[in-house]
């Protein structure tokens, strides 16, 4: 197939399998959730959960991206990370066979009120700190008897998620390590196999990891983990958003680039237009000084990013730059969360947000 407008974005997929065979290097004793959702992160679920095959399970945000799975043929444990939405969903998880998160009164009394034919595997979640979702510890007793009394057959696991456990403050170390003792706290009485590491988890604390870990952003090779202080120096970036230079212009000092005059030349300078754009997924908000790697060199983005182009200013570029190079907008040689610092939010969100109109090309 033809591809004729420059930016693309190529998912690396021996790198996923790669990701995968680290974690569970970190994590030999446990078994490994791979967490799926939103698209795979914005990498295609599809494609993520054939190379990701080698996992334990594989957590998605609901019963949509489930069925998906299971009509694509994948036989593996499937947990929907935030349970039930209506007592309705119910014959799908039976007739799906997937496991279920259960964090409120409301999707216990579901379980209870409801007849189901097989045993259910059934998470519960709660809550060490995140104060999102989850029963506080101290019904942790009463929802598990509440299972093990029940008419229906519940296969338990007890599982709770970090908050900060990828802040390298001491606040978030501190807030982590509480966590961790609230958990082992709340647990410790019972044999059912327990989770509470997410990818920081996995990586930075490995006294969190118990039965099953559950990574994410790190299967993707983002999520700020790549960093050369970690253990987990193998992990690789999965997707290389790409595009091409397709005009260069030179301005005069005085003049300015983009819209709203927000950049104003005080040298005369080389400038690169890159075909890509918040169309694309690029992020609108990136700040003058964003880097972008032309020829093996970080250059800064300069002025407001458009639609569909971005300018970059070429002026102290070592090999010179032509129409028609390559632009990386990020990848392995440029992460994925050193570009979201530069625009006030986290890789995850650049990752899940590139747009449809980007192809995605496998790398094989």
């Amino acid at each position: 197939m033809m591809y004729y407008r420059p930016a693309k974005a190529y998912i690396n997929l021996p790198a996923l399998k790669s990701n995968l065979q680290y974690a569970q290097k970190l994590a030999p004793n446990s078994k490994v959730l791979a967490v799926i959702k939103a698209n795979g992160y914005g990498h295609g679920i599809e494609r993520v959960a054939n190379q990701l095959s080698g996992a334990d399970a594989f957590g998605v945000a609901s019963i949509d991206e489930a069925m998906l799975l299971r009509q694509k043929g994948f036989l593996h444990r499937i947990l929907l990370l935030e349970g039930l939405f209506s007592a309705a969903e119910i014959p799908v998880i039976i007739q799906n066979r997937l496991d279920i998160v259960v964090h409120s009164e409301y999707q216990l009394d579901w379980l209870l009120n409801n007849a189901i034919p097989m045993q259910t595997n059934v998470w519960i979640k709660i809550d060490t700190g995140m104060h999102r979702l989850g029963f506080d510890v101290q019904q942790l007793a009463s929802v598990i008897a509440k299972l093990e009394r029940s008419d229906n057959e519940f296969s338990i696991h007890v599982m709770s998620h970090f908050a900060s456990a990828d802040e390298e403050s001491t606040q978030g170390q501190k807030f982590t390590q509480a966590q961790m003792e609230k958990f082992h706290s709340a647990t410790q009485t019972y044999q059912y196999p327990k989770s509470l590491a997410n990818s920081a988890g996995l990586v930075l604390y490995p006294d969190s990891h118990y039965e099953w870990v559950r990574p994410g952003i790190c299967l993707y090779g983002a999520g700020g983990l790549t960093k050369p202080n970690y253990r987990e120096e193998s992990l690789k970036a999965v997707m290389q958003l790409e595009s091409e230079i397709i005009a260069i212009k030179t301005i005069q000092v005085g003049e300015s680039v983009g819209y709203g005059n927000t950049w104003t030349a005080t040298r005369k300078s080389l400038i690169g237009v890159i075909a890509i754009g918040y169309g694309d997924g690029y992020p609108r908000h990136a700040k003058t000084g964003t880097p972008v790697l032309i020829n093996g060199q970080k250059l800064p983005l300069v002025g407001r990013v458009s639609m569909d182009m971005i300018t970059v200013d070429l002026t102290d570029i070592e090999s010179p730059a032509s129409i028609g190079d390559k632009a990386i907008l990020w990848g392995d040689s440029l992460p994925v969360d050193e570009v979201a610092e530069f625009s006030g939010t986290i890789g995850y969100e650049l990752l899940c947000g590139v747009t449809k109109r980007v192809p995605m090309i496998e790398i094989q």
